[in-house]
């Protein structure tokens, strides 16, 4: 997109660009830590065991979302809020609007949410399902329904796509974003956005900035694949149909073995970290997605919080398990 394409040459790209005044090694892992206190991790059907592995892994509040899985018992994401929340955790369901019938079906749940597991934050999205359950065809048109705000929801997730759509040109994502930002000011929610995961940190940084430049200044959760193998990062890829290729996750993770034994977003994030601390661009945080299993990207994510990490000269970070 034309918009989020011309970027500035004055912006620190982080470890791999030559510089005469990088920060001190103790300075970059204190930022990494601090980026990374501010993370939420995505579960699917997590069970209570998971809660409370969860539990012992990440601080009190740390969010947790829960990803909608098509045509899985409604029952299911409620019994999962659940556990989250007794754990000592914020749980923030996944809301996939073609999934419902109507928008009466999708108060029924958020009703449910806010009262059993005290939910008031969810992620809207359209969904995955190639055939609607009924008219709710968008994210945009449950979130104009009004029904969020009359169950108890007071802030909303839009996803965001740095890296574009496999079914939407990069023009209609810019006016779709923009469209169900509105909606959701319009309806008072408190509105941030949450990113599909995305390989490359300068696609992620000129996206930033466009938001910042169409006065979007609204939170940020930029969406990272957690640790887990190469191939399955891939394979991932391919089904979201984000930019990717061997060849540039090679580049851009090294291959180096964790102590997880698998590839992880680290030098991503040290980029980020860094290119952040240079640049203001409001509030940004990481999201992690958990390809590789809901307890190794927790730990990892946990260790990363702690700064039990060591910087490394493939531009990344070496996270030990149990902090060192």
């Amino acid at each position: 997109m034309t918009a989020m394409t011309a970027r500035q040459t004055n912006m620190t790209l982080g470890p791999n660009t030559p510089t005469t005044d990088a920060p001190p090694q103790a300075e970059t892992t204190s930022r990494i830590a601090a980026f990374m206190r501010r993370a939420s991790v995505e579960a699917t059907r997590p069970t209570r065991a998971d809660a409370e592995m969860l539990r012992e892994a990440l601080p009190e509040g740390a969010k947790i979302f829960l990803s909608a899985v098509p045509k899985r018992p409604r029952d299911e994401v409620v019994a999962s809020a659940r556990a989250i929340r007794a754990a000592g955790l914020v749980p923030v369901p996944h809301i996939a609007a073609r999934s419902f019938p109507d928008a009466a079906s999708a108060a029924e749940l958020l009703a449910r949410l806010n009262g059993e597991a005290d939910v008031r934050a969810v992620l809207v999205i359209g969904g995955d399902l190639p055939s609607p359950a009924g008219h709710l065809l968008s994210a945009q048109q449950l979130i104009e329904s009004g029904v969020l705000g009359r169950r108890g929801i007071e802030r909303v997730g839009i996803a965001g796509y740095p890296d574009g759509h496999p079914r939407m040109s990069d023009e209609e994502l810019e006016s779709t974003l923009v469209t169900k930002v509105a909606a959701a000011q319009s309806a008072g929610l408190d509105v941030h956005i949450v990113t599909q995961f995305c390989f490359e940190p300068r696609v992620i940084l000129r996206w930033i900035e466009w938001l910042r430049r169409r006065g979007l200044y609204f939170a940020v959760d930029i969406g990272l694949a957690g640790p887990t193998s190469l191939m399955t990062w891939l394979n991932y890829a391919r089904r979201c149909g984000v930019r990717a290729s061997a060849e540039a996750l090679a580049r851009r993770s090294g291959l180096v073995k964790h102590v997880f034994n698998a590839v992880a977003p680290d030098p991503i994030i040290r980029t980020l970290v860094e290119a952040l601390a240079a640049d203001e661009l409001s509030e940004v945080s990481p999201h992690l997605y958990s390809f590789g299993g809901i307890g190794p990207t927790a730990r990892w994510v946990a260790g990363a919080m702690r700064g039990a990490l060591a910087l490394d000269k493939d531009g990344g970070f070496l996270v030990e398990p149990h902090g060192g």
